[in-house]
């Protein structure tokens, strides 16, 4: 006799069975722990974004009491009736203020901001500086105040990170759950800053953490609508720009335009950003060569940028009142070009002289006005086959935002949410898209991973270039005495003819030498001034590649969970 195969159905009831038992078994185990998590990460958020909200209203407050006006919105048209010194002494005596603040509280007198939380992301489980960045916070809060040239959406971030810091400490978090709970704290500041729940939980994604897991998508969208939220309750559910002209493509022909537009943006944002690297690198410089003090630098960067805005006063704080003009068509095309020139130097002298804030804001305003340049030109030309010149500055406000953030996606929507207008996707996306792709070959990849790049650190490349460097030779080694250790008077001949590593050093630093040196193990030493080097284990090339991919495979595992 033989056994029939079960039928289709029985099959299909078979499987179902057995997912249900597998699911309800999950939900048991993992449940409980997984609903405290979501709640971790609406606490986060909330907490980012009233984070986010007070320093919102903080710079407004104290912007209103040394400028001496109601509306923040219109300081620059209410600036030129201001008289010139106050204008001048408001910079130079904020950065003052900021420069003693960061020669005080952190330990390079530099501002911390976007790039500081990639790296905690990508190499500190999550965690960034507390100290430095409360530092940061309180400079930046003054800088804007005060007439610097910068963003809010840098120091915000970084105060996301030092909260959720605070909360994987106290609970103790492993480096997935700390990336995670930064992501939360993260969205929620970006998206109580700009009312962009959508771009919010994106950025944090793809900016900070770098990578589109599901695990760390619920949390994070639970956070980013928890920061959200808190914007709509003290602003209500309105738009960043409210626009006064409607946008909509006129002709399908027009999109070869917006391609040119966007190798225009992507040019202008890594001037933009190329302006800033060689402003913070001619500063350094200018500083040792006439030994200034560190906490005097911010003061001479505030004293350029008070004569500046003596005669443009466009350029001081966030700039959004401007943007607002280029977006509306209310600029004409000289006065936009020399804004967006003006901008850029100001943005420069801000960062170069670190006095704080962040370079999405300001990107913005030179993206909207470099659009409107674009787009007076352009429908001047052609006339008949063209839309209006503000279609062109609102593509270009997204276009040199994204290549600077090197962040398309979240750009893309976080311009649609400020906005409100959906009607022009084709113009934005097409145009963010060349723009970035011409400016991420121009620097590495973007402003904040540039920035680190000139650290040393190096996250653009990806995993393989940067986990070397979080593995300490002192850690991987195997000591003296280990049977499985290297000969002690082989390693000190080895060490006699200079081929070691410090215990100190980082795997980044003796993966190079084993292959020079072409050697199955290296001398581990410690060495101080005044001794010589003290051999202290020996580290194996095996042991070291072992490491290394253990630590890409958890990533990898991270990534894709």
């Amino acid at each position: 006799m033989t056994n029939e195969p079960p039928s289709f159905l029985s099959d299909q009831y078979k499987q179902a069975v057995t997912a249900c038992k597998t699911g309800w078994t999950v939900m048991r185990r993992r449940g409980p722990s997984q609903v405290q998590f979501w709640f971790i990460a609406l606490v986060i958020g909330i907490a980012a974004g009233f984070a986010a909200l007070f320093f919102r209203k903080g710079i407004d407050a104290l912007q209103a009491a040394l400028y001496g006006t109601d509306d923040v919105q219109f300081l620059h048209t209410f600036a030129q009736s201001l008289p010139w010194y106050w204008i001048l002494m408001l910079p130079v005596l904020g950065g003052l203020i900021v420069g003693v603040i960061l020669h005080r509280f952190t330990p390079d007198g530099r501002v911390r901001g976007v790039a500081d939380v990639i790296e905690g992301a990508a190499m500190r489980d999550g965690r960034v500086e507390r100290r430095a960045g409360a530092a940061s916070m309180v400079a930046s809060l003054i800088t804007l105040s005060s007439g610097g040239s910068s963003g809010r959406e840098g120091p915000v971030v970084h105060m996301a990170g030092v909260i959720s810091t605070l909360v994987c400490r106290k609970i103790n978090a492993d480096g997935i759950t700390g990336r995670d709970l930064l992501g939360c704290a993260v969205a929620a500041a970006v998206s109580a800053s700009f009312n962009a729940p959508i771009a919010g939980a994106l950025f944090a994604l793809e900016v900070v953490l770098r990578h589109f897991a599901v695990h760390a998508f619920a949390p994070i969208v639970i956070a980013s609508v928890a920061g959200t939220v808190i914007n709509r309750l003290e602003f209500g559910d309105v738009t960043e720009f409210v626009l006064t002209t409607p946008g909509a493509l006129q002709f399908y022909v027009e999109l070869p335009a917006f391609l040119m537009l966007g190798l225009v943006c992507g040019v202008v944002a890594a001037a933009l950003m190329r302006s800033v690297f060689w402003a913070e690198d001619l500063g350094t410089h200018l500083q040792r060569g006439l030994r200034l003090p560190r906490w005097l630098r911010p003061a001479l960067a505030g004293a350029m940028l008070g004569a500046l805005a003596i005669w443009y006063p466009h350029i001081i704080g966030v700039g959004y009142e401007t943007t607002y003009r280029a977006l509306s068509g209310d600029l004409i095309l000289h006065e936009a070009l020399v804004f967006a020139v003006l901008k850029t130097v100001a943005v420069a002298i801000t960062f170069g002289g670190r006095m704080g804030g962040g370079i999405f804001s300001p990107s913005l305003m030179i993206g909207a006005l470099t659009g409107l340049v674009f787009g007076v030109i352009a429908t001047g030309v052609l006339p008949d086959v063209s839309g209006l010149p503000t279609l062109y500055a609102f593509a270009g406000m997204g276009a040199v935002a994204a290549a600077v953030l090197g962040a398309p996606i979240s750009t893309t929507l976080i311009v649609f949410e400020l906005t409100g207008d959906w009607q022009i996707g084709l113009a934005v996306m097409v145009s963010v898209s060349m723009s970035t792709a011409l400016a991420s070959r121009l620097v590495d990849r973007s402003f904040f991973l540039t920035q680190l790049e000139r650290r040393n650190i190096h996250l653009a490349a990806g995993p393989q270039a940067y986990l070397l460097a979080m593995f300490r030779a002192g850690a991987v080694m195997r000591p003296m005495g280990d049977a499985r250790g290297g000969e002690p008077d082989v390693c000190r001949e080895m060490i006699a003819e200079g081929l070691f590593v410090e215990a100190s050093a980082t795997l980044e630093a003796a993966m190079p030498l084993f292959e020079r040196a072409d050697v199955a193990f290296l001398p581990v030493v410690t060495r101080s001034k005044t001794q010589p080097p003290e051999l202290v284990g020996t580290l194996f090339h095996i042991d070291a590649l072992k490491a290394y991919n253990r630590a890409l495979a958890a990533t990898a595992a991270e990534e894709h969970s």
